[in-house]
């Protein structure tokens, strides 16, 4: 299967009688390792990155046909996958509030810890916890510059804000990070 076809492309095809299937499965193929990063880097689990990477092909299944065109795909795609995330996100705080356990370990921060190789003195487990102490919003900005290397003005349209809010965001966030990392 080609996976590297035109959005445009592949949008055509999938409004074919018969090839909806196909197209999918490209659309799939080509943006899925780039959508489980930016919602794994958000819920932090493996498994949880995955059920919310489900529901978010999901919605673009159903909604697909109906898809104005008036951002490109791959924008639709990130937004998508972001009220997916966060979707989820506030859900498990909800279920987390209601939790009477003050001992609970199931903070994404104590999830991190628990992992797998995890070596508090490496950087990269640093910036991972640093990450997780930051507002929802600016770890959001902040792992669409930083790992996604995403230009404002496409996070712009992604997240229906100004550039300039994201540039602030992304400044704190930055900040905020350094100083956990200096500190901890």
């Amino acid at each position: 299967m080609i996976i590297h076809q035109d959005d445009k492309e592949l949008l055509t095809l999938f409004k074919e009688s018969g090839k909806k299937e196909f197209a999918f499965t490209a659309i799939i193929k080509k943006y899925q390792e780039k959508l489980y990063w930016h919602i794994r880097r958000l819920v932090v689990v493996h498994d949880d990155a995955n059920d919310v990477l489900q529901n978010m092909f999901i919605k673009v299944w159903n909604g697909l046909e109906n898809f104005r065109e008036d951002s490109q795909l791959y924008t639709w795609l990130y937004r998508i996958a972001t009220n997916e995330s966060l979707t989820f996100l506030d859900s498990r705080k909800r279920k987390f509030a209601e939790s009477i356990d003050d001992d609970d370990d199931s903070g994404l921060s104590n999830q991190i810890k628990a992992s797998e190789g995890f070596d508090a003195k490496k950087l990269e487990w640093k910036l991972n916890i640093a990450i997780q102490q930051l507002p929802t919003r600016q770890q959001l900005v902040f792992n669409l510059r930083y790992y996604d290397e995403m230009p404002y003005e496409e996070m712009s349209r992604i997240l229906e804000t100004s550039e300039g809010s994201l540039k602030a965001s992304y400044h704190h966030a930055a900040k905020k990070i350094e100083e956990y990392i200096l500190n901890h």
